[in-house]
């Protein structure tokens, strides 16, 4: 897999993709990644990547024309082009395991106030958003996703049941039970008896409740989804 992101940030990206198992996935061949500059394809002597919005109102909007130059150098038959923007669609675990499918992802970050909206017009196939929060610039959720997919690719992780056990894996509406390790007690703290018994179908049975107890107390409108399927 391959995937490349644009940015004047480079280096943010960089950092955190280059570390631990990302950058084992890197050095094993598993995924090839390269940060680029947008400001390498501005033309002008202080390559500038921004302007005043047409219309008025606060700060600067990115200029379509760095944008379309860096995806006509950098785009391939099969690459499918993001823009990391709080105004597009929720990036879900679900998003994560499509991505992962795809053989070329080319990530566009926003900054300022946004990016001219020609570049969504034509060049962008989906615009992903992280949450419902604004970061300064797209770079760090770049690097989210780019994460999220990477870690889906077979034979980044050791333990390939790892994808599948995990929270909003599947239907994507329940997250994980709590995971207990040494030692048995601490400052007073017990780990449930049911996982030292030994009894895997006993263990299994303890997570799946504790899996429903969890959601139900940290995301409630995921219990609620899956309570309303359920009774369908």
């Amino acid at each position: 897999m391959k995937i490349d992101i644009v940015t004047i940030f480079p280096e943010i990206a960089e950092a955190p993709l280059r570390a631990s198992i990302m950058g084992r996935a890197v050095e094993s061949g598993a995924v090839d990644i390269q940060c680029y500059n947008l400001r390498d394809w501005a033309t002008d002597k202080h390559h500038k990547v921004d302007d005043i919005p047409y219309g008025g109102g606060p700060g600067m909007v990115m200029k379509p024309e760095p944008f379309f130059a860096a995806v006509e150098d950098l785009r391939e038959d099969n690459s499918i082009v993001l823009l990391m923007t709080p105004q597009g669609k929720p990036f879900r675990q679900a998003t994560a395991e499509r991505f992962s499918q795809e053989s070329h992802l080319l990530i566009l970050c926003g900054h300022y106030e946004g990016v001219d909206h020609r570049v969504v017009e034509a060049l962008v196939d989906e615009e992903v958003s992280i949450g419902d929060y604004v970061l300064t610039n797209g770079t760090i959720a770049a690097a989210v996703v780019a994460d999220a997919v990477i870690r889906l690719i077979p034979g980044v992780l050791g333990d390939e049941r790892s994808t599948q056990e995990e929270s909003f894996s599947g239907d994507g509406d329940q997250i994980e039970a709590p995971h207990y390790t040494r030692p048995a007690e601490f400052r007073g703290m017990d780990v449930p008896p049911v996982l030292l018994s030994g009894n895997h179908a006993a263990i299994e049975a303890w997570r799946k409740k504790s899996a429903k107890s969890r959601t139900r107390q940290n995301r409630p409108e995921l219990f609620k989804k899956r309570h309303d399927s359920d009774e369908a």
